[in-house]
C-alpha cells in the first residue's frame, strides 16, 4: 500500500456519489468488494474503488433519467392490455363454471324425480313385513319416556375430576 494514496470511508463515497450510505454499503456487500484497510471500526477503499462505486452509481441515475414519460406509459398500456386479456379469460372461466353449476343442477333435479317415482312405485305395493313400520316404536321422540316423563334428567352427581378413576 502507499502511504500517499488516499483512502476513503463509505460516508465519503457515499457523499460524493450523492446517495444514501446505506445503499453504497450494499453495493459493496452485493459485488464483493474487499476493503484496502481498515481505520478503526471504519472500512477504507482506494481511489479505484471509489471510482467504481461512483461510476455505477452515475450510470445508474442517467439510466434511470432518460427513462421518459413516454416510456412509463407505453409500458403501463402494455400492462392493460395483459390485464385485460387475463380479465377475459378469467370471464370465459366464469361462463364455462356457470354453464357446469348448471347442467348439475339439472342433473341433481333428474336424479331426484327418479328418486321420487321409485319410491311412488315401491310404497304402491303391498308392503311387506319388512317394510312396514314397527307399531310401538319407543324411539319417537314425541311420547315421553317412562323414566323421563316430566321431562326433566337424571344426572349423577359429580365426584370430582378424576371421579372416573374410582368407579
Amino acid at each position: 500500500m502507499n502511504n500517499d494514496e488516499r483512502l476513503y470511508k463509505i460516508s465519503e463515497i457515499a457523499d460524493i456519489a450523492k446517495v444514501n450510505k446505506t445503499k453504497v454499503w450494499r453495493y459493496i456487500r452485493d459485488n464483493n468488494i474487499s476493503e484496502r484497510s481498515m481505520k478503526g471500526n471504519a472500512k477504507l477503499y482506494s481511489e479505484y474503488t471509489k471510482d467504481v462505486i461512483i461510476k455505477a452509481f452515475s450510470s445508474e441515475s442517467v439510466h434511470l433519467a432518460t427513462e421518459t414519460k413516454a416510456d412509463t406509459s407505453r409500458i403501463l398500456l402494455e400492462q392493460i392490455d395483459i390485464l385485460k386479456g387475463e380479465l377475459e379469460r378469467k370471464n370465459d372461466q366464469l361462463d364455462k363454471m356457470q354453464s357446469l353449476l348448471d347442467q348439475q343442477q339439472q342433473l341433481n333435479l333428474s336424479t331426484n324425480r327418479q328418486n321420487e317415482k321409485l319410491l311412488d312405485t315401491t310404497t304402491n305395493n303391498t308392503p311387506s313385513q319388512d317394510d312396514r313400520p314397527l307399531q310401538n316404536d319407543d324411539t319417537d321422540v314425541l311420547k315421553p319416556t317412562e323414566g323421563n316423563y316430566e321431562g326433566k334428567e337424571t344426572k349423577t352427581p359429580k365426584k370430582g375430576l378424576f371421579g372416573w378413576l374410582r368407579r
